[in-house]
């Protein structure tokens, strides 16, 4: 592991232990050239099927780009990181159990707005007006009438 102080490559663990989730091991770690500290975060590497976004392309699933879409319509609202990190550790799961080789973006954003709006309506409606596009106010309006009716 290269040292992030002075890059060299050897490091000692120090300390090992699983993270708060179980999902993966947080490691202590202390260069043998500067002997400063750092922390790195071991998780298995899961085979996750590749994103069908709405234009034909296909990429590659990105946890940090779901991540970033939910703490951006959670920004000021009473939701922590660690909850945002157990939604998308449950949408991983999922997609690994669905043994598809690809999912449609579409499929991500509503289990993700289905997650929201259990989780915090003002991030669901902030999520929604994005991820749908809407064209105009009425079409919002709508949104908020239906979450309403629920």
């Amino acid at each position: 592991m290269k040292c992030p102080y002075c890059s060299f490559t050897d490091s000692k663990v120090v300390d090992s232990r699983p993270d708060k989730g179980g999902a993966a091991i947080r490691r202590r770690r202390e260069c043998e050239s500067c002997g400063k500290r750092f922390t790195t975060h071991e998780r298995i590497e899961e085979i996750l099927p590749l994103v069908l976004k709405k234009d034909g392309r296909r990429e590659p699933f990105d946890r940090m780009k779901v991540i970033a879409g939910i703490q951006k319509a959670c920004e000021k609202r009473p939701v922590s990181v660690e909850t945002i990190e157990r939604l998308v550790d449950r949408l991983e799961t999922r997609l690994q159990e669905g043994n598809e080789r690809e999912v449609p973006s579409t499929a991500v954003g509503e289990w993700v707005m289905n997650e929201l709006h259990e989780l915090d309506e003002v991030a669901y409606v902030r999520f929604a007006s994005v991820y749908r596009s809407f064209k105009d106010i009425n079409e919002f309006m709508a949104e908020l009438q239906d979450l309403l009716k629920r």
